[in-house]
């Protein structure tokens, strides 16, 4: 039987709209130096960090091979270090094998982005695309949420009040939040009246730029009581990917993430996932994402999302306690996030937005135009 995997340690620095003051270096540093604080962890060879895993982008670094200006951060000088780009949840998959093949015992995960030095986040995205069939119409993952947004709504009958109440929702937790000292509470009325930017998905139904950094430390079980008395197990994986043409999905039918959530709650040994957790961290760039994601997790049954995120619990779940991703956390980075996020609170080390006796959870990323790729992982301490 494989050896378990526990995260020891999380460590994240504020997200903010535009830290101009900070390379990724620097960011990356104090999260690295935080995670070196709560647990002693060095690169000391056979001891310490024998694997480091940096996530990171080209595209939103604009440099080639973005984490080779991160090896000193990463101790990656004569020692291991791969790279993930895209979606940064992948990260804990990662670490995970690493860790469960014998490769290695520690593993430190350390990921970051800074949003607002691209002139515009949708010419990055919109580099997503095929380049002969979809670029030229001008899709990019807002537009596509727009055209997933308008499918899920006329599905599932969510209306514009419900979606207000989900921005309202988060930024009140999110307030709660340290780490997110920028959001300002906002009204639904401000919410409905805010401009339009791909119909029905309006200003402040979409994650605002965030620049930022997380970083986790992986550990085997036999090695877990040399960091911390606290450890988070990671009891299930799964993902999934849907087809690239948005032409060839049913948009609303969540297939990605029922697929992806099957094969977590399998591993985990999950039979009913209404009643399995006490948190669950959706990635929700958008607001009606929220409520679908919820229905393809099977928090809620479909057609009740709406309900569910409104009132920010489901079954016994608390919903995206820290805020999720409509806060503001960079888009790469959005799943890994909501990991740490979720570990944090299995840690008893959530602060200002602390669930009570939260014992379980669930991480949820997601990457691609609406909704393509699905990630989910499950946690639970001892």
């Amino acid at each position: 039987m494989a050896r378990r995997v526990g995260i020891c340690a999380v460590a994240q620095t504020t997200y903010e709209p535009d830290k101009w003051y900070e390379r990724f270096q620097g960011m990356a540093l104090e999260v690295l130096e935080s995670l070196q604080e709560q647990t002693g962890v060095d690169f000391s060879p056979g001891k310490g960090i024998g694997m480091s895993i940096n996530v990171s982008d080209d595209i939103f670094d604009a440099r080639t091979i973005s984490d080779n200006g991160m090896t000193d951060v990463l101790g990656a000088h004569f020692g291991c270090e791969e790279k993930i780009a895209q979606e940064g949840i992948q990260a804990l998959y990662y670490g995970m094998a690493a860790i469960q093949s014998g490769h290695e015992d520690v593993v430190l995960i350390l990921g970051h982005c800074k949003e607002s030095q691209c002139a515009s986040r949708n010419m990055v995205t919109h580099v997503a695309f095929d380049p002969f069939y979809t670029r030229p119409v001008g899709l990019d993952f807002c537009a596509a949420a727009g055209l997933q947004a308008q499918a899920y709504a006329d599905k599932a009958g969510i209306t514009d009040e419900q979606l207000a109440e989900v921005v309202v929702r988060c930024h009140a937790n999110a307030l709660k939040n340290d780490r997110l000292p920028k959001v300002e509470a906002v009204t639904a009325d401000q919410v409905m009246m805010s401009p339009m930017l791909a119909d029905p998905i309006r200003q402040l139904h979409a994650y605002p730029i965030s620049d930022g950094a997380v970083g986790m430390l992986l550990v085997a079980e036999d090695r877990v009581k040399d960091f911390t008395d606290t450890p988070v197990w990671i009891t299930g994986v799964g993902n999934c990917m849907d087809s690239f043409f948005l032409g060839d999905r049913d948009l609303a039918s969540n297939f990605a993430l029922k697929q992806a959530a099957k094969r977590a709650y399998k591993r985990a040994g999950i039979d009913d996932p209404k009643i399995a957790f006490d948190v669950v961290e959706v990635s929700d760039f958008y607001a009606y994402q929220q409520p679908m994601w919820l229905e393809g997790l099977g928090i809620c049954d479909g057609g009740t999302g709406g309900l569910a995120a409104s009132a920010g619990t489901a079954g016994k779940a608390v919903i995206n306690p820290s805020g999720g991703s409509l806060a503001g956390n960079p888009l790469i980075l959005g799943g890994l996030v909501r990991a740490a996020e979720a570990s944090l609170q299995l840690m008893g080390k959530a602060n200002g937005h602390q669930v009570n006796n939260a014992a379980t959870a669930l991480a949820h990323g997601v990457m691609g135009p609406a909704g393509q790729f699905h990630s989910v992982v499950t946690l639970a301490r001892d």
